[in-house]
């Protein structure tokens, strides 16, 4: 294969794996491919109401599935000193009432007296009250809620590394912020500035944004929301 030939061969390997070559009868010609540039990407649309409504049911099945965690981690956590106890006995009104943990683990219950309850989970702790109520009632059933962690817990769900229940510290403050960190920080799909915090205010549910890059971004840390006893902070997800 002479010279012209071999040239020839290769610049057509190369038309067919890239373009912007054309090969003439003997010999070759180079032309360069034109530019382009990229073309501006097109500003994002404004959702309709349809797909607001879309992206709303979802986020709110969302919660709902958080806060039903948040329900199972209740269930599963176990009773400590200090922690205040809701007891309801059913059809036995006298016999319900709020009391503490003492220091021993041990509530104390009329007809029962002193009943040990610490470190059982609520569903153990009220197999224990219905076994001790037994004797003087006839098939008691006890319910249990804990009004207040004594080592004021609160909840971290949604879109964080860590998900699951914190302690906050002794005789300190802790904000949505420092939460999210002690959780790990916000997963890469966070919707960050849709974070939430949910609260029982006088026995309503009450939902608070945080504008996390406002806190973050632009200095505002007057927004970064002080947490109180049972607080479930909700990061959703970035559908978009």
């Amino acid at each position: 294969m002479n010279r012209t030939s071999f040239l020839a061969a290769a610049l057509c390997l190369a038309a067919s794996a890239c373009g912007g070559f054309r090969v003439s009868e003997g010999a070759a010609d180079f032309n360069p491919p034109v530019y382009a540039p990229p073309a501006a990407a097109a500003p994002a649309e404004p959702l309709d109401s349809a797909a607001q409504n879309a992206v709303a049911a979802k986020e709110a099945e969302a919660i709902a599935a958080a806060m039903r965690q948040v329900v199972r981690a209740k269930t599963d956590y176990r009773i400590s000193a200090a922690d205040l106890i809701g007891i309801t006995v059913y059809q036995d009104l006298e016999m319900n009432r709020k009391v503490r943990v003492n220091s021993n683990g041990s509530v104390s219950m009329p007809l029962i007296g002193e009943v040990k309850i610490g470190g059982m989970t609520l569903i153990e702790a009220q197999a224990a009250l219905e076994s001790k109520l037994a004797k003087f009632l006839v098939s008691p059933q006890v319910s249990l809620f804990i009004e207040e962690y004594g080592n004021k817990t609160i909840f971290v769900m949604g879109e964080v590394q860590r998900p699951g229940s914190l302690p906050i510290p002794t005789e300190s403050r802790l904000t949505v912020l420092e939460a999210i960190s002690t959780a790990g920080g916000f997963t890469p799909i966070a919707a960050q500035d849709r974070t939430r915090v949910l609260r029982n205010v006088n026995g309503v549910s009450v939902s608070y944004t945080i504008e996390v890059k406002a806190i973050t971004q632009q200095g505002q840390k007057e927004k970064d929301m002080v947490l109180e006893p049972n607080d479930v902070i909700y990061v959703p997800q970035s559908f978009f």
